[in-house]
């Protein structure tokens, strides 16, 4: 009875908010999953991808201008369709990794995303902390980043995607401080709006999602978690439409446009995802076959499971797929009352939808590089409805 007891007294002592060695547990166990993570990226080398020489050989371009961003401005060095100051950090890092490292360039790149990663964790803790959610809770969901398979992926190619992350999650922490603090910080956040645009093109959703849960906080919109998820299920629904609409648009009165030739194109081939013919679907006939096609393509935006994926790197897209919805679950069950924590959720899932939203509309990459930098943010939300589970708990106790 009396170990029983004892315990029963443990867990209570070490699953409390103010655990006296809770921050200690809390930052050993982050130390623990960074090494982790590093060792595995690390271990397999800095590996090259068809933008990464892209990016090389424009900060060569760059390194022969002597670092004079204004020259190297005016020439299209990456793509045909986008200039090149959206793409100004990464080239920027690898052009001083050349300047000072020469031929190990390409290593030091991946130690710089390693950085990122290691702030990237820190955040991730950050704000969980910064919303009074326990210690070993955080504790606990930090090993669920171990095994994500973007995690284990991107932070060792020569590529923008680790460091974009890292920029998401900062957005994330200062809206979560604004929220919490209801005082928004304009001022940091156009700094870190403006570097996430100079990382790459891809920014535009973030962005757009920013001053559109800015200009929904300004209203008397309900945080209750059951008319939050059903305003995103209807943006779920209705956004098909409206790209098959603007599609008939672009086909009308765009086909002379390259970059709107360049989507008209992949909808008519039925595109699904990016270079995977096993996803397409037939040529869509009606403006129903369009739809659906746009509907399909934000389903797989979250589906990365294909044939040609290894047993493992299922099996831990499905562990982490299985995580997020079980979190939104128990979010939804429990969370009526607890408005500073929806008003978080409602952040992430509408950077989620809108990021995958722009994605379907445009192009889903190959290996579902523009999924990764809304994992961190989507696996904050098993954290949080897990303390509005012991919070519910723990009242009803008292």
């Amino acid at each position: 009875m009396t170990m029983s007891l004892n315990y029963k007294s443990l867990i209570k002592k070490i699953s409390s908010p103010t655990w006296e060695y809770g921050n200690k547990f809390l930052y050993s166990t982050l130390l623990v999953c960074f090494v982790i993570i590093a060792y595995y990226n690390i271990n397999i080398g800095p590996l090259i991808a068809t933008d990464s020489i892209k990016y090389s050989n424009s900060a060569d371009v760059l390194l022969k201008l002597n670092f004079n961003l204004l020259d190297y401005y005016s020439q299209k060095t990456i793509s045909k369709f986008n200039p090149s100051y959206i793409y100004t950090i990464p080239v920027i890092l690898i052009s001083l990794a050349k300047y000072f490292f020469g031929d190990n360039w390409q290593f030091i790149f991946m130690i710089i995303n390693i950085i990122f990663l290691f702030f990237s964790l820190i955040i991730f803790s950050k704000i969980l902390i910064f919303l009074k959610v326990r210690p070993l809770i955080i504790s606990l969901s930090l090993p669920i980043l171990v095994l994500s398979v973007d995690l284990l992926h991107w932070p060792r190619y020569v590529l923008t995607d680790t460091i974009f992350s890292f920029l998401v999650m900062l957005l994330v922490y200062l809206m979560t401080k604004s929220i919490i603090k209801n005082k928004n910080y304009y001022f940091l956040m156009i700094i870190v709006a403006s570097l996430i645009y100079l990382t790459r093109p891809t920014s535009i959703p973030f962005i757009f999602a920013l001053i559109f849960f800015i200009s929904i906080s300004k209203t008397q919109f309900n945080y209750n978690p059951r008319i939050i998820l059903l305003f995103i299920f209807a943006l779920f629904i209705f956004t098909p439409f409206i790209f098959a609409l603007l599609y008939q648009l672009m086909n009308d009165y765009l086909g002379n446009n390259l970059q709107a030739f360049f989507l008209i194109e992949m909808v008519k081939s039925g595109m699904i995802i990016h270079d995977r013919p096993d996803t397409w679907v037939n040529a869509p006939n009606t403006f129903l076959d369009v739809a659906y096609l746009y509907f399909l393509r934000l389903l797989f935006f979250f589906k990365p499971y294909v044939k040609s994926f290894s047993d493992i790197h299922i099996i831990l897209n499905l562990i982490q797929s299985v995580y997020i919805f079980l979190s939104i679950f128990l979010w939804s069950i429990f969370g009526l009352n607890f408005k500073i924590f929806n008003k978080i959720v409602f952040l992430i899932l509408l950077i989620s939808f809108i990021t995958a939203a722009f994605h379907a509309f445009t192009l889903i990459d190959y290996d579902w590089r523009y999924r990764f930098p809304i994992i961190m943010p989507l696996l904050i939300i098993f954290p949080i409805s897990f303390e509005i589970f012991l919070r519910k708990i723990c009242s009803k106790n008292i």
